[in-house]
């Protein structure tokens, strides 16, 4: 990294969505800003390069969005998902500023697509990047270039220093870069795996990272051990099951499987342990990271058949297919006689109605163990089809605790005079628990204005 200047009145670490944000409105008041961003410039962006999409909520149809997604809605989905966990005043702020998303990013060059069908369930409620999330990050960057901001890559902060409550200066390799106002925004700790263990255990060795392997908490611990004050637990993450072939760290969205609702899971046991019909899938697939975590060895199997084909996004790997229960478990590694009882136990139990994937159908099981609510028909329709899955870790919720200016807290309860949050470093205050599909894109985008702006008026005492 080369840098020549030292002082800046906005400096901010970390390059995903939330960061680029903060950088471009703190720019567009006036402040003369930086962006240190930890990976290469070919992997920039964080697990923003990933995404496919944010949640905000709309009154009326718009270009990208059908229907209506009010607060009540979008609140009672929240709550849904985190059982409460949540900081209301923020979360609130997070779904009131969310309509501003779409129209902020198509503003500055973003572009966005008529949203996906499927077992998605997203057309109302979720606005899709046209060109995913790398395009909305070359977006941004363009745009960000164009208002003079400094960008650096490969610029991993390795200190930072305090003065009391105060920020100073980070340290970047052999450089000491100082500032008016900071703005944490570099991520999680979910690509490190010693980290994870402290609240996962040793099973944490088995867990598959979804985004960038840069994520690794580095200004997380940091501002820790500078009296920031934490909120959220290191066990909680935005956890899915995802194909059990995926790469260690990057393996991205391609690789998550999105047929569960459509057939059963069983564990390496070959027993079903949690009704995949619970809910629309945008709801409940980021629960089924941790429920697989749970299980022996940390692995479990989809199977479907092949009524379930072209009803779902296939992801990267092809499934293992066979003409017979026992032949596909054969294949999968798992015992044929105790796959067969399971598929044929589950069909027996199949109540009669109308099966419907765009509605909460109520067709379901009686008699099991665990039921299945929704979405239940025989797997009887040769050829059949397993996905191996195991836990998929998109980031972590263990963060910086904030206000509703994006300011964080410092565990003496004082306020940090001049330090902000954005994104998922400070998530955990929406996100006590669980996940909504498309609502990390917009805390991040959210705070990420709260910070820049906030950030830009404190350095230009305005």
């Amino acid at each position: 990294m080369t840098i020549d200047q030292t002082h800046f009145d906005v400096l901010v670490a970390g390059g995903g969505q939330a960061g680029i944000v903060a950088a471009i409105c703190a720019a567009e008041k006036g402040a003369h800003v930086c962006v240190l961003e930890g990976a290469p410039r070919t992997h920039r962006g964080g697990n923003t390069r990933h995404t496919r999409n944010l949640r905000p909520m709309h009154d009326g149809p718009l270009s990208v969005l059908s229907g209506i997604y009010d607060e009540e809605e979008y609140w009672d989905d929240l709550m849904r998902v985190t059982k409460g966990k949540t900081t209301e005043d923020l979360a609130r702020i997070t779904l009131r500023r969310s309509p501003e998303c779409v129209t902020w990013l198509e503003e500055r060059g973003v572009q966005f697509q008529p949203p996906l069908g499927g077992t998605l369930h997203l057309g109302r409620t979720n606005a899709f990047f046209m060109g995913g999330g790398k395009q909305l990050l070359n977006a941004l960057y363009r745009h960000a270039e164009s208002l003079g901001i400094e960008i650096h890559y490969d610029a991993m902060v390795t200190d930072i220093e305090f003065d009391g409550d105060e920020f100073k200066s980070v340290t970047v390799g052999d450089k000491v870069i100082t500032a008016t106002s900071f703005v944490a925004a570099a991520g999680g700790f979910e690509a490190n795996i010693e980290w994870l263990k402290e609240g996962w255990g040793d099973i944490a060795e088995n867990f598959l990272i979804r985004g960038t392997p840069y994520n690794t908490g580095g200004l997380l611990k940091l501002l820790l051990e500078n009296g920031a004050q934490k909120i959220g637990e290191p066990d909680q993450c935005h956890a899915v099951a995802i194909d059990g072939r995926a790469p260690k760290f990057d393996g991205g969205i391609c690789t998550r499987v999105d047929c569960v609702s459509l057939g059963i899971v069983v564990n390496k046991h070959a027993e079903r342990f949690y009704d995949e019909g619970e809910d629309f899938w945008p709801k409940r697939y980021a629960i089924w990271g941790r429920l697989v975590a749970g299980q022996p060895d940390q692995f479990a199997h989809v199977i479907i058949d092949q009524k379930a084909i072209g009803s779902f996004m296939p992801p990267v790997f092809p499934a293992e297919k066979a003409d017979s229960i026992e032949e596909l478990a054969e294949k999968i590694g798992l015992d044929p006689n105790a796959l067969s009882k399971t598929v044929n136990d589950y069909n027996a139990a199949v109540q009669p109605g109308e099966f419907d994937h765009t509605e909460l159908d109520g067709v379901h099981t009686e008699g099991l163990k665990v039921n299945k609510t929704n979405w239940a028909r025989a797997i009887d329709e040769g050829p059949f089809y397993a996905y191996i899955l195991r836990p998929g870790i998109t980031f972590t919720y263990l963060g910086v605790e904030v206000t509703e200016q994006a300011q964080m807290k410092m565990a003496n309860g004082n306020l940090s005079k001049n330090v902000f949050a954005a994104g998922e470093i400070m998530a955990g205050n929406v996100l006590g628990q669980g996940y909504l599909a498309g609502i990390g894109m917009t805390i991040g985008n959210v705070f990420g204005r709260i910070a820049g702006n906030e950030a830009a008026d404190y350095a230009l005492n305005r």
